[in-house]
């Protein structure tokens, strides 16, 4: 155990935290997300929800502030907003109230960004287009 470290964040996920680069991208997806498919890299975040490992995780983020697409979700494909986009930008404005917006592209070219990102992190959640893929920025102490 570490101090300050949410218990949520398991050394598995706390690794590749720490293992990510600048551009590097990390998906969190839902229950129905193809994770093991799609992944390089497979974290289980079983039992738990994507907006609580995003919350946990998103202090210890630095998000790539150079691009514009730095949050991105799968488009419904009819043009609606699922409730948890809203959930995923309040999240992303706690940390960062410049840069909560997000991106949305097709389930085509989400699956194939996620064949690319440094690691899925698989959740349990069970809310429709609950998947976010995040771009890693630059610490800057």
């Amino acid at each position: 155990m570490l101090n300050n470290i949410p218990p949520i964040i398991s050394p598995d996920l706390f690794h590749v935290l720490m293992s990510m680069g600048h551009g590097d991208e990390i998906v969190i997806a839902d229950g129905n997300f193809p994770a093991d498919t799609n992944a390089e890299r497979l974290i289980r975040a079983d039992g738990h929800g994507v907006c609580n490992i995003l919350k946990a995780i998103i202090p210890f983020f630095p998000m790539d502030e150079s691009v514009n697409d730095y949050a991105i979700v799968m488009a419904t494909g009819d043009e609606s907003t699922p409730p948890i986009w809203a959930e995923f930008e309040s999240i992303l404005h706690n940390q960062y109230p410049n840069r909560s917006n997000l991106t949305s592209i097709s389930r085509e070219s989400f699956y194939n960004r996620s064949k690319n990102a440094f690691a899925i992190v698989a959740t349990s959640e069970s809310a429709l287009f609950a998947n976010i893929i995040l771009k890693k920025g630059v610490v800057i102490i």
